[in-house]
């Protein structure tokens, strides 16, 4: 057995003094919530990411193939062949479902109020998943191939602003020349949270779009891809574009809504920002217990000496018995920081006031690679921090030592 580590073990399970055990303790309980911080900090911040991706997404796919005139309008441009193009695109790995769209602007006139938003026009082969799970009120309708239909899907946000419901009826106007108008009926109410796009976007039938652009049925706005993996978004976006013509374009979340993307990478930094104070806390703390162990052990670090242990040896004992107390600390901290996450994962007993936070209640995301990582580094920064302060042991003398009381 490794000498060192043994009377490492030995010192560990030895009773401490009245002196050092409340200093041990508070270095033990400083590691615990330092990392019990980091964790629940890291899974809400990765959580909030997560959910606000979520919702963008939902709203424009992952990557949209659009025509270059298009530039930031919300009119469309014509998309032609679409249908094979969408076969074309199926070949590649990694994409997930692809879906014709288009978009229009039109304005929603009531008897009291008026209002300017973008109808979003979808086919047969339109995913409902993301609006099924924020409906709040009717269903969303399921368009076919045949027959054209009037029902439309609006926001909570839109339908209190201009007084609607469920099966009311409700005329949009479009700017064109000539202008048109068409009669919708809400088949659905739903609320993300997202109040930029709750406002501004309401679903129906793409062949509405079609009709009012003089469009084929073999064209639309363009498509609509989902992909299996968020973190290959950026080389399936070259890829796709790599297959379409010189008019197509292929932009990804991240490019349609470079601002919401922006801030939520900007929440890493405030999670940098506390690893960093935290990790702080608790080398303060164990470079203090190590100072109070080398000082307690002062008679036993001289008898060691006279016995002809070097100095590097002696203060492998002592970092070795400083891992034990940030093991100790690691452990409950792992406890408490899981724990409490798991609670609010499962129990949302923390709610959010979605006006300012886009979300009802405080999000989890917990990832084992995320933990392995927060504890891995707390404890190799930990312990190396502790290499310094024990180069102490080497300017004890043996004689001075052994009669220190």
């Amino acid at each position: 057995m490794n000498i060192e580590l043994f009377l490492a073990q030995r010192l560990n399970n030895q009773t401490s003094s009245r002196f050092s055990r409340p200093i041990i303790r508070v270095a033990t309980l400083a590691i615990a919530l330092s990392v019990a911080v980091m964790i629940i900090a890291t899974s809400v911040v990765k959580g909030f990411q997560k959910e606000i991706r979520n919702k963008v997404i939902g709203f424009g796919s992952h990557i949209q193939i659009t025509h270059f005139a298009d530039g930031n309008s919300y009119d469309s441009q014509k998309v032609s062949k679409t249908d094979s193009l969408k076969i074309s695109l199926e070949v590649i790995e990694g994409i997930t479902h692809i879906q014709n769209f288009a978009t229009k602007p039109g304005i929603i006139k009531t008897k009291e109020e008026i209002q300017g938003v973008v109808l979003k026009g979808v086919g047969s082969d339109f995913n409902p998943s993301f609006f099924n799970s924020n409906l709040k009120a009717g269903s969303v309708t399921k368009f076919n191939d045949t027959l054209t239909s009037n029902k439309i899907l609006i926001s909570n946000k839109l339908a209190k602003q201009l007084e609607l419901q469920v099966n009311d009826k409700m005329m949009m106007y479009f700017v064109q020349n000539p202008p048109r108008a068409r009669t919708f009926e809400i088949s659905g109410i739903y609320e993300t949270g997202l109040t930029e796009l709750d406002e501004l976007i309401v679903i129906a039938d793409i062949r509405h779009i079609q009709k009012l652009n003089k469009w084929k049925n073999n064209e639309s706005g363009g498509l609509e891809i989902n992909i299996a993996n968020f973190d290959n978004i950026d080389a399936l976006t070259q890829q796709i574009y790599q297959h379409l013509g010189f008019d197509l374009n292929a932009q990804n979340i991240k490019d349609l809504h470079p601002q919401i993307f922006d801030w939520l990478n900007l929440q890493d930094l405030n999670v940098q920002v506390i690893i960093i104070l935290m990790i702080i806390v608790a080398s303060i703390n164990m470079i203090t217990a190590l100072l109070i162990l080398i000082l307690e052990r002062t008679q036993v670090i001289g008898i060691l000496k006279a016995l002809g242990a070097n100095n590097w040896s002696i203060r492998k004992i002592f970092l070795f018995n400083s891992f034990y107390i940030i093991r100790k600390g690691l452990f409950w901290g792992n406890i408490i920081g899981v724990g409490l996450a798991l609670i609010q994962y499962y129990f949302e007993p923390i709610h959010l006031d979605e006006v300012t936070y886009y979300i009802s209640v405080v999000p989890i995301h917990l990832k084992l690679s995320h933990l392995i990582l927060l504890n891995l580094g707390a404890l190799i920064i930990c312990w190396a921090t502790l290499i310094i302060p024990s180069y102490l042991i080497t300017k004890i003398t043996p004689i001075k030592a052994i009669r220190f009381e």
